[in-house]
């Protein structure tokens, strides 16, 4: 798992009733689970299904750079 070096922000929704996942770097990468591991494998599929998108789309793909200073 976790194949991807992003930072990967983890957090409940009471409104949703979920965990949700942002991925910070990756402008409108997100994923969401029952469970927080749920959210985080489903996090891993996003990021790849992202990247592909990016790649046939001919888009730049930002390089993980981690831990933002405002996280």
């Amino acid at each position: 798992m976790n194949k991807y070096k992003y930072e990967i922000i983890i957090y409940w929704s009471e409104q949703d009733g979920l965990y949700i996942c942002e991925v910070p770097e990756l402008a409108g990468c997100m994923a969401d689970g029952d469970t927080y591991l749920e959210a985080l494998m489903n996090t891993e599929k996003i990021i790849q299904e992202w990247i592909e998108t990016a790649t046939e789309l001919k888009r730049p793909i930002p390089k993980p750079i981690g831990r933002l200073k405002y996280a």
